[in-house]
């Protein structure tokens, strides 16, 4: 059992690498060796020597490794990022690089995502120090840069150019898994994230016939890239259900009664419906999806451009690649070319190992009215990067959250904030799921 001390720790510990601001907006001017710095320390105090890296000045990664009681055993990565994303200040209710504590939340940037879990981390690794624990297998802590970008200069760095520091690490966890999800009816369920959908970002480019803004012109950039971004928009992608989804809507279904044929989906539809707002944690990746997001074009309102660029975030389910691709082709037609700005690969992890059981049991020790379920990510974390090297990436931040508290909204949001309950409940779920894993 975790001890007082780290109850403590936990909430100060979020709250000072909050007030480390290493705000990541894309373009290289991050700085996470402040951040790096202060948790290589408290690492430092638990008697492991902690490797600072980096692949850009400044963007600095932090890797240590404990060592387990059986030698035998696979080692586990356990993982956490030191970047967040951007925030206005005039939009919050606090400053957000305040870390703030008052009425018993912590407040700012990171506070979800995910200083709360770096925090966790050390709190846990620090009490254990105090208790002589030492966990059965191998465990190599990883704090890195860059995830709220290309991570190139983070995960992506780490497992490219030192993947010797992972050696013998089979599986990993790391953010957005096992926090509570209030289903509206009285139920608390806590999805462990168990996959993730690809990322497909794509750079979109149309070419036309530059000329005079008022000649008729047929073969116009903007007209031919406007017309590709309103069908991917408007594109209905079809339903495909994942092992990882499939898993989480049968236990659903079992939990709330309800009777479907997976294999029919028009049956999944209907399910969808049913579950009402706990159909939150499956309905974003029962399918693939392409929302554009930027558009760029031209200089002068009287001027055609001969080019026009837009980009749009795509995410695609594990095994549909190449159905997405085709899709895109059909979509974008002949006058616009597509390519990807940034792509990586969708995962899938196994709900019936021995690791996501210990993790099921060490939820429900501390949330015994709770229903644990896998999920798939609709996003992407830095378990990707970490596949390269043959390690199964699980979603295992656990927090346990009030009815009312939208967890997920606060992902880049606005007022992002922690309850201290919350990271004392994780400080327990870690602790226990750490000394067994």
């Amino acid at each position: 059992m975790a001890d007082e001390q780290a109850l403590d720790e936990v909430v100060r510990f979020t709250s000072d690498l909050i007030r480390i601001d290493t705000t990541n907006r894309g373009g290289g001017d991050c700085q996470e060796r402040p951040a790096a710095e202060y948790a290589a320390a408290l690492l430092a105090e638990t008697g492991v020597e902690p490797v600072l890296l980096e692949r850009t000045k400044g963007r600095t990664n932090v890797v240590a490794r404990i060592e387990g009681t059986d030698p035998s055993a696979d080692a586990m990565l356990v993982h956490g990022h030191l970047d967040v994303v951007p925030a206005q200040a005039e939009d919050w209710s606090v400053h957000p690089f305040s870390g703030e504590i008052r009425d018993g939340v912590v407040w700012g940037r990171g506070a979800v995502d995910m200083k709360n879990m770096d925090a966790m981390i050390l709190a846990v690794l620090r009490g254990w120090k105090r208790l002589g624990v030492r966990p059965r297998r191998d465990l190599v802590i990883a704090f890195t840069a860059d995830e709220e970008a290309s991570a190139e200069d983070g995960s992506g760095f780490l497992a490219d150019h030192h993947p010797e520091l992972f050696e013998g690490c089979t599986e990993g966890i790391s953010e957005s898994g096992a926090f509570t999800f209030h289903d509206g009816g009285g139920r608390e369920l806590y999805p462990i994230g168990a996959g993730e959908r690809g990322t497909g970002w794509l750079k979109l480019t149309a070419r036309g016939r530059a000329g005079h803004g008022s000649k008729v012109n047929r073969n116009n950039a903007v007209t031919h890239l406007a017309a590709a971004i309103a069908r991917i928009g408007a594109h209905e992608w079809p339903l495909r259900l994942t092992p990882t989804v499939r898993a989480a809507l049968v236990e659903l279904a079992a939990l709330y009664g309800i009777d479907a044929d997976l294999d029919d989906l028009g049956d999944v539809d209907e399910l969808l419906r049913k579950l009402g707002p706990g159909a939150a944690l499956v309905e974003a990746t029962v399918r693939n999806s392409a929302n554009p997001t930027m558009l760029s074009a031209g200089y002068k309102v009287n001027v055609i451009p001969g080019e026009a660029t837009a980009y749009v975030d795509g995410r695609h389910l594990p095994g549909t690649e190449d159905e997405f691709r085709a899709t895109l082709d059909q979509l974008t037609g002949p006058d616009v070319e597509w390519e990807f700005h940034h792509r990586e690969v969708a995962l899938q992890a196994p709900v019936d190992s021995v690791t996501y059981r210990r993790m099921r049991a060490a939820v429900e020790e501390f949330a015994p009215g709770g229903h644990v379920v896998p999920y798939c990510m609709s996003g992407g974390t830095d378990a990707k990067q970490f596949s390269r090297l043959g390690i199964t990436g699980y979603g295992f931040a656990p927090l346990r959250l009030p009815e009312g508290f939208d967890y997920q909204a606060l992902f880049h949001g606005v007022d992002e904030r922690v309850p201290v309950e919350a990271l004392h409940f994780g400080v327990r779920v870690l602790d226990r799921f750490l000394r067994t894993a």
